[in-house]
């Protein structure tokens, strides 16, 4: 696991207009629950209010699930809090998401991209040669 946490300096003295942290773990199930918590965490310790770090938290959660479930090595997962916008970014090494198949109840899978799309202001999902990449901007008001 790899962490880094960095802060800032805004134009107004002692406080911050930007932060951005880091972590990196195995692609596997198991470790969706750390993002998680780390991302509660971190954004405590950055006074984002208690109902836009909970929205947050569940769109980590299932982009780190997603990414847990076909990512093949590592995920990473980036939070950068700039002037009000909180960036989330995942990415993995897998290769491109397969559609569900048509057979497979639709409450089985599948929620997790439609409940990021509803709290997220913008969603973005980019291929790139290592992997895939979600973005997820979220308005915050600390």
């Amino acid at each position: 696991m790899f962490v880094t946490d960095s802060p800032r300096p805004s134009s107004l003295p002692g406080r911050p207009s930007h932060h951005q942290a880091l972590l990196t773990l195995p692609a596997q199930e198991a470790h969706v629950s750390a993002a998680r918590h780390f991302t509660a965490d971190l954004l405590e310790a950055w006074s984002v209010p208690a109902s836009e770090r909970d929205s947050a938290v569940l769109i980590v959660d299932e982009l780190a699930a997603n990414a847990a479930q076909y990512g093949r090595e590592h995920m990473t997962l980036s939070l950068a809090l700039d002037h009000g916008t909180l960036h989330i970014v995942v990415t993995d090494s897998g290769m491109t998401v397969e559609r569900r198949p048509r057979d497979t109840a639709p409450d089985e899978h599948g929620r997790g991209t439609g409940i990021v799309q509803y709290l997220a202001q913008s969603t973005e999902v980019h291929q790139t040669r290592g992997g895939r990449e979600v973005r997820a901007c979220l308005r915050c008001s600390a």
